[in-house]
């Protein structure tokens, strides 16, 4: 499966883990790893499952290195109606208010432009027990799965 991470960061967090979750997953999949401040939404084909991985920053806003791409969207309105994309998002629940708002608002931009989400927007909590990694992992493969069965293999 065609597989391209797409993160947005504020810190390098989020890059981290995108990175990481492409080490986990190139050795059964095609996988390329992105900054979504790299990206043109105009350039998103279906033949690829998209998996993004981002942070929150500030008062829930998207961290900078999405905001171009967001702007872009915003700007192009591009019709993503043949795009499959996956969120994962990373926050401190300690801001309460806005926690994990920043991947909110990205799963958001991309369903009103047409995308169609496989499975559920994860958020992890930076202040909770576990690691990243361990959600994100199991996350990615559980993604992969259904996208398999919705899309094919050949996707």
């Amino acid at each position: 499966m065609n597989i391209s991470i797409l993160y947005g960061t504020e810190t390098g967090n989020a890059e981290m883990l995108a990175e990481d979750i492409q080490s986990e997953l190139e050795g059964d999949h095609d996988v390329s790893c992105q900054n979504l401040s790299d990206v043109d939404p105009m350039s998103l084909v279906p033949e690829h499952l998209y998996l993004l991985v981002c942070s929150t920053y500030g008062d829930g806003e998207l961290p900078a290195s999405a905001q171009p791409f967001a702007e872009a969207m915003e700007a192009a309105k591009p019709d993503l109606s043949a795009i499959h994309f996956a969120i994962f998002g990373m926050g401190d629940s300690e801001y309460d208010e806005t926690f994990n708002h920043g991947p909110k608002r990205l799963a958001e931009l991309m369903l009103a432009h047409g995308a169609t989400q496989i499975g559920e927007r994860v958020a992890h909590d930076a202040s909770g027990p576990e690691m990243a990694e361990d959600l994100a992992f199991p996350w990615a493969e559980e993604i992969i799965s259904q996208a398999e069965e919705r899309l094919g293999a050949a996707a």
